[in-house]
């Protein structure tokens, strides 16, 4: 059972609840993993005190897109310069000699980033299985980092000999893929509030799995009661290979086989046109919205003012660590902030608008309607973030400071109320010895 604690004087509480209050030399009170009260000068009797003198309280940040295998093939040489095909064929043939203890040492790597940069929850989308590698390998990471994991059975089954992007070595038989969906949904999806893990149903992609695959994925989804992922839209090159395959827009595609609605959200969505937009608006289809990625891979600039202001769900995402070299969601963040500027004016979207995408709107494109905010009920999922050290010296406005000074370091992350960074330290595995394990896996793929 997790601590009773009182964090005790922050600089200011971001709560993001109904009324989006912020309290300033505001407290929160944990008991048993889940927040008991919000406001100032709580006191509790047995609890646990945590001054958070010098900190910004906020929720803990929520990342909807994450390819978690890929973090040990961060700035390959060969694929540095490339748009998104030429990138995914130069990395294939790598990916394709990963074993499951890479993939294992991947996601702890990329977990353990998300985490020290204020991450509570993460999604990971995985969707080739070498070497006997399985989901599972993913999962057991995520346990061992401490935060919560939306693991998502991804899949390919279209290779090059059937026109589609991947190698034929790298792809799966339809009904094998199906089946292990089934597996790893009734091994793993917990559907209850506090869930440490959840799974998801993603395809990878439209140029990379059949038609049939979407329909069926998404009615089995529906059956079992969990969420679906997938890529769309996310390039000039993904929009003609829809028209020319398909004879439709990437949104309307994804409509024609039961891929919107509530249950669903989609990664990048760069190229959605206005009706796409609408579409996703009237369906309560989610939005991943990786603009760090988008940049490195030249992808474009998504229409997140438009969609907001549509009423599109909208998260923010890292993406594969091979896509973007990062997996800091703080700086997502910020590159979120900078980028809708570039696209529609220095007034597109806001500090403390992008800090709402990055946790109440990231849970909501998840399904969590248990996470996202701090108000009573919510499970205790929050960041203490040091506005006390030089990045943050001379602001005027602690909690627009967190987007425009980024990254500003996580003093304490506590997930469950359980701190899984505390003093800027990762408690939960040794970041020095991944390092090592790390540099050791590199050698061998590389050969």
């Amino acid at each position: 059972m997790a601590k009773r604690l009182l964090i005790r004087g922050a600089e200011v509480v971001v709560t993001m609840d109904g009324a989006r209050r912020e309290i300033a030399g505001g407290d929160v009170l944990v008991d048993g993993g889940v927040i008991s009260a919000v406001g100032s000068g709580l006191s509790a009797e047995g609890a646990e005190i945590v001054t958070a003198r010098g900190c910004v309280v906020t929720p803990g940040l929520v990342n909807t897109h994450h390819h978690l295998f890929q973090t040990l093939t961060r700035a390959v040489p060969a694929a540095q310069d490339a748009a998104l095909f030429g990138w995914l064929r130069t990395l294939y043939p790598i990916w394709g000699r990963m074993t499951p203890d890479d993939i294992r040492l991947s996601a702890q790597i990329g977990l353990a980033e998300l985490a020290l940069s204020g991450c509570t929850c993460s999604s990971d989308h995985l969707y080739l299985f070498p070497n006997g590698a399985r989901l599972d390998d993913s999962i057991e990471a995520a346990t061992q980092i401490g935060i919560r994991f939306t693991a998502t059975r991804g899949a390919m089954s279209i290779g090059e000999s059937k026109g589609g992007l991947p190698p034929d070595a790298l792809v799966e038989a339809e009904a094998a893929i199906l089946k292990d969906s089934e597996r790893v949904v009734a091994a793993f999806h917990d559907p209850n509030p506090g869930a440490m893990v959840q799974v998801g149903l993603a395809p990878c992609s439209p140029f990379s799995v059949s038609r049939e695959l979407m329909r069926d994925a998404a009615i089995l989804a529906r059956e079992k009661g969990v969420r679906l992922h997938t890529h769309l839209a996310e390039n000039d090159e993904d929009i003609a290979y829809s028209l020319q395959n398909f004879g439709m827009l990437p949104g309307d595609y994804a409509e024609s086989l039961g891929w919107t609605g509530e249950d669903v959200w989609h990664a990048h969505c760069v190229k959605l046109s206005g009706k796409e937009i609408d579409l996703f608006a009237r369906s309560g289809t989610g939005v991943a919205h990786c603009p760090c990625s988008n940049a490195r891979l030249a992808s474009g600039i998504a229409p997140v003012r438009a969609m907001r202001d549509a009423g599109v769900p909208v998260g923010l995402g890292v993406d594969g660590s091979a896509s973007n070299d990062c997996s800091h969601l703080g700086l997502e963040a910020r590159q979120a902030m900078l980028v809708a500027r570039l696209r529609d004016g220095p007034a597109a979207l806001g500090a403390r608008e992008v800090l709402e995408m990055a946790t109440r709107g990231g849970a909501r494109v998840l399904g969590r309607s248990d996470i996202g905010a701090l108000e009573p009920g919510k499970r205790a999922d929050l960041v203490l973030w040091d506005v006390s050290e030089l990045p943050a010296a001379g602001q005027w406005d602690p909690v627009a400071a967190l987007i425009f000074c980024a990254p500003i370091r996580p003093r304490a992350v506590y997930v469950e109320g359980r701190a899984v960074v505390q003093d800027h330290r990762l408690t939960t595995a040794d970041t020095n010895r991944m390092n090592d394990d790390a540099r050791r896996a590199i050698a061998r793929l590389a050969n």
